[in-house]
C-alpha cells in the first residue's frame, strides 16, 4: 500500500500549463476584486464561480476545437446555474436532479462533470429571488474565462498543428534511429543478462526497441491527422494542403522505414563478404538527423535551419552497394545477398526522396486557410441517443461506469440531506469525481485527493481565519488558481492541494469560515473517499473482460482482411495497400491493448491473461509491419511471385478460422484439416522458387544479358529475396496472434 501511495504522488502525467493557470486565475480574481471593492462580494463570487467551472474543462487541441468546447461549457454552466438556483434551499429535489446529470456527464464526454457541478454548487448557495440573475452572473464568468483562454488565437492559431507535426517528424526520426542502431549491432544477450538501474547507462548499452519506436511514430502521425482534421472543418475537398502533404510524406517515410527494417533483418541471413553495415548505418542516421532538422524548423515556424537537400552519406552508401552488386554479377557474391542489399539501397533512396519532399513543403511554409467552423456531429441528438441505447442494450463499460456514478451520487446526496450536513456537497464531489473506471485508477485518485484535500483544507482554514479582508483573499485566490490550474496536468495531487482551498474561498468568499468548517470538510472528504472505494469494490464489474472475446475476434478478422489485401497487391490485383485497412487493423489492436491496461488496474489482476493479451497485441503490430513491408517490396514488376499470394491466403484462412472459434466456440472439428498443413508445403515451395530464380538469373547473365538491364527475372529475384524472410516472420507472428488470442479468450474462474 505504501508503494502505491508513493507512486500516486510521484507519478507525472503531463507538463505544466502556466498560461492556462494565469488565464483561469485572472478570470476568477478580477470579479472577486471588483466585487470586494464595490461592496458586491456575493455577485463577484458568482461570476468567479462561473469562471472556475468553465476553466475546469481544460480544453485542448486547435483553438477552433477549444472554442467549441468552451462555448458548450459556458452554455452548460449558465443553464446549470439557473437550475441550481431554482433548487437552492430544496434538498430532496436536488438529490433527484443532480445524480442523473452527473451520470450523463460520464456517458457524454462533451458534457463532462460541468453540468452536475454547476447545478450542485449553485444549489448549495443561499436562495436567491432572482434565479435568472444568478445564471447571468455565472454566464459572464464563463465568457470571461473563454475569452482569456482564446485570446492568443490570432497569433498562435497554428501552434497546436505545428507541435503535432514537429512531434511526428521527431517520432519518425526515432524509428529511423532504431533501425540504424540495429544494423550490425552487437550481441545483446550478454548485456540483457545484467540488470542496470541507471537509465543513462541503459540508453547507451541497449539497442532501441524498434517495435516501440515504430508504434510511437504511427500514433504520432495519427494524432497529427486528427489535429489537422480539426482545422479542416467546414472546408470542401480540394487539392491537398501543405500540412496534408507533409503528413503524407512522413507516413510514406515511416512505411518505407518498416520495409527497410524487414529487408535488413533478412540481409542478416545472407551477409556478403564485403563491409557495408557502417555506410548503411551512417546513411540511415543522416536521414534521421535531417528529419530532426525539419522538426525544429516546423516548431519554430522556419527560424531553425532546414539543412541541405542532398546527403553525402546516402550517396556513399549507394556506391558501396554498387560495388557489391558488381561483385555478385561477377560471381564473387551470393546473388540473394546482392538482391537484398539492392532492396536496402532502394528503400534508403526512397526515404531520402520523401525527406527531400517534406523539406520542400516545410521550406514553403505550412500555410492553411481560414474556414467557418462546422458544428460537431455529437450535437445531433439522434447519434447520441443511438449510442446511449446501444450502451444500455450491451451493458457496455461506459454504461456500467455511468450507473455506478449515478448510484454513488444518489446515495451520498441522500445521506447528506438525511443527516443535515451543511457542507455535504464535499462528500458528493469527492465520491463522484474520484470514482474511476477501474479499481487501480480509483485508488490512485483517492490517495491523491484525500491527501491533497486534507492539506488544502487546513491551508484554507488558516487563510480564511487570519486574512484581514476580502481583497487579500482575492489576491490569495489568484496564487492558488495559478498553481492549481498550471499543475493540474502534472499530477492530480497538486490540483487537490491547491484546488481545494481555491474552491473553499470561492464558495465562502462572502461568508466567514473557521477551523470547524475546515475539519468538517476534511471529514466529509474522507467519507466521500470511502463511498467511492466501496462503490468500485461492491458494485458491478466494469465489463471489460466480458467484451474481450468480441475485441479479439475483431482483431483477428481485421488482420485477416489486411493479409488478403496484401495478397491482392502481390498478385497484381491492387496497386497499393489501402491506408484505411491498416488503420482498421491498428485500431482493433489498440482496443485490445486498452482492455489489457484496464484489466491490469483491477484489484487482483489476472497476470496470465494480461501476458497473453500483451503477446497478441505485440504480434499484431509486427504482423502489420510485415504486411506493409511485403506490399512495399512488390513495387517492382515481377513475372512470377511464386507461392507468396497463396501463402498469404492460407494465413488469412488461419486468422478467419480462429475468429470463427471465438464467435462460435466449440464448432471446430479437431480431426479436420487446417490451412496450416497447406501452408507448410507452400513455404517449402517458396524456398525452391527462390533457388530456381537464382539459378535462372545466373544463367541469364552468362547468356549475355546486360548486368544493369531491368529484366523481369531480375525484378523477380529482387522481390522474392526481400519478401522471403518477411513471409516467414509473418507466419510466426500470425501464429502468435492466433495462439495468444485463443488462450486469452478461454473461460476463466
Amino acid at each position: 500500500m505504501l508503494q502505491r501511495v508513493r507512486e500516486a504522488y510521484a507519478k507525472v502525467h503531463g507538463q505544466a500549463a502556466p498560461f492556462y493557470g494565469v488565464a483561469a486565475a485572472v478570470a476568477m480574481t478580477v470579479p472577486m476584486l471588483v466585487g470586494a471593492l464595490s461592496g458586491h462580494a456575493a455577485q463577484g463570487s458568482m461570476i468567479a464561480l462561473g469562471a472556475y467551472l468553465v476553466a475546469l474543462r481544460a480544453p485542448e487541441g486547435p483553438y477552433g476545437a477549444r472554442a467549441r468546447d468552451l462555448t458548450a461549457g459556458v452554455v452548460i454552466v449558465a443553464v446549470g446555474a439557473g437550475v441550481g438556483g431554482l433548487l437552492s434551499g430544496h434538498l430532496w429535489p436536488t438529490v433527484i436532479v443532480v445524480p442523473p446529470l452527473v451520470a450523463l456527464g460520464v456517458a457524454v464526454p462533451r458534457i463532462g462533470s460541468t453540468a452536475g457541478l454547476a447545478v450542485l454548487l449553485s444549489a448549495v448557495r443561499p436562495p436567491s429571488a432572482d434565479v435568472l440573475h444568478v445564471g447571468t452572473l455565472e454566464l459572464l464568468g464563463g465568457l470571461l474565462t473563454a475569452g482569456l483562454l482564446l485570446a492568443p488565437w490570432p497569433a498562435r492559431r497554428l501552434r497546436p498543428l505545428r507541435e503535432a507535426l514537429s512531434e511526428s517528424a521527431d517520432a519518425v526520426a526515432e524509428a529511423l534511429d532504431a533501425v540504424a542502431e540495429d544494423v550490425g549491432a552487437h550481441d545483446a544477450e550478454v548485456l540483457d543478462a545484467v540488470e542496470l538501474a541507471d537509465p543513462d547507462l541503459m540508453a547507451v548499452t541497449r539497442i532501441p526497441d524498434w517495435e516501440a519506436r515504430r508504434r510511437a511514430a504511427s500514433e504520432s502521425l495519427t494524432a497529427a491527422r486528427a489535429t489537422y482534421a480539426l482545422y479542416r472543418t467546414g472546408r470542401g475537398r480540394g487539392d491537398p494542403t501543405r500540412p496534408e502533404r507533409l503528413i503524407d510524406a512522413l507516413g510514406r517515410v515511416l512505411h518505407e522505414t518498416v520495409t527497410l527494417q524487414a529487408v535488413l533483418e533478412a540481409a542478416k541471413n545472407y551477409p556478403p563478404d564485403r563491409e557495408w553495415r557502417l555506410d548503411t548505418q551512417t546513411a540511415i542516421s543522416a536521414l534521421a538527423a535531417r528529419l530532426r532538422l525539419l522538426a525544429g524548423a516546423i516548431a519554430t515556424a522556419g527560424e531553425a535551419p532546414l539543412g541541405r537537400e542532398e546527403s553525402a552519406a546516402v550517396r556513399r552508401m549507394g556506391r558501396t552497394v554498387e560495388q557489391i552488386r558488381r561483385a555478385g554479377l561477377a560471381g564473387d557474391e551470393d546473388l540473394v545477398a546482392v538482391a537484398l542489399l539492392a532492396q536496402v539501397r532502394r528503400s534508403i533512396d526512397r526515404i531520402a526522396g520523401e525527406v527531400a519532399s517534406a523539406r520542400r513543403v516545410v521550406a514553403g511554409g505550412l500555410r492553411i486557410g481560414l474556414a467557418p467552423p462546422r458544428m460537431p456531429d455529437t450535437l445531433d441528438p439522434m447519434p447520441v441517443w443511438d449510442r446511449l441505447r446501444r450502451a444500455v442494450r450491451t451493458r457496455s463499460p461506459t454504461f456500467r461506469q455511468a450507473s455506478r456514478v449515478f448510484v454513488t451520487a444518489a446515495v451520498s446526496m441522500a445521506l447528506s440531506a438525511a443527516l443535515g450536513f451543511s457542507h455535504g456537497h464535499w462528500m458528493t464531489i469527492t465520491a463522484v469525481l474520484s470514482l474511476r473506471a477501474t479499481y487501480g485508477e480509483t485508488v490512485e485518485r483517492l490517495v491523491q485527493r484525500v491527501g491533497g484535500t486534507a492539506a488544502g483544507s487546513a491551508v484554507a482554514a488558516v487563510i480564511l481565519t487570519l486574512a484581514p479582508g476580502q481583497t487579500v483573499v482575492a489576491l490569495i485566490v489568484f496564487g492558488f488558481a495559478v498553481a492549481g490550474f498550471a499543475m493540474r496536468s502534472v499530477n492530480f495531487a497538486y490540483w487537490a492541494l491547491f484546488g481545494t482551498p481555491l474552491a473553499m474561498m470561492l464558495l465562502d468568499f462572502s461568508t466567514p469560515a473557521d477551523w470547524r468548517t475546515a475539519g468538517e470538510r476534511i471529514g466529509l472528504t474522507f467519507a466521500g473517499a470511502l463511498m467511492s472505494f466501496l462503490a468500485v469494490r461492491l458494485l458491478w464489474p466494469a465489463g471489460h473482460l466480458e467484451r474481450l472475446p468480441v475485441q479479439l475476434e475483431r482483431l483477428l478478422r481485421t488482420h485477416a482482411g489486411l493479409v488478403r489485401t496484401t495478397a491482392d497487391v502481390l498478385s497484381g490485383e491492387r496497386v497499393r495497400l489501402p491506408h484505411d485497412r491498416i488503420v482498421a487493423a491498428e485500431r482493433a489492436a489498440e482496443a485490445v491493448a486498452e482492455t489489457r491496461t484496464r484489466l491490469g488496474q483491477e484489484r487482483l489482476p489476472d497476470i496470465e491473461l494480461i501476458d497473453e493479451l500483451r503477446r497478441s497485441v505485440a504480434a499484431a503490430h509486427r504482423t502489420r509491419d510485415h504486411l506493409i513491408a511485403a506490399a512495399k517490396l512488390s513495387r517492382e514488376k515481377a513475372v512470377d511471385t511464386g507461392p507468396i499470394p497463396e501463402i498469404l491466403d492460407r494465413l488469412a484462412d488461419q486468422l478467419e478460422e480462429a475468429a470463427g472459434l471465438l464467435e462460435e466456440p466449440g464448432e471446430r472439428d479437431p480431426e479436420a484439416d487446417t490451412p496450416a498443413e497447406e501452408l507448410k508445403e507452400e513455404l517449402a515451395d517458396l524456398d525452391s522458387h527462390l533457388s530456381t530464380l537464382t539459378r535462372r538469373r545466373r544463367a541469364e547473365i552468362k547468356a549475355g544479358v546486360g548486368r544493369d538491364e531491368p529484366t523481369p527475372l531480375r525484378h523477380a529475384l529482387l522481390q522474392v529475396s526481400g519478401t522471403r524472410y518477411t513471409i516467414r516472420a509473418l507466419r510466426r507472428d500470425v501464429g502468435t496472434v492466433i495462439e495468444a488470442s485463443l488462450e486469452a479468450a478461454e473461460p476463466r474462474p
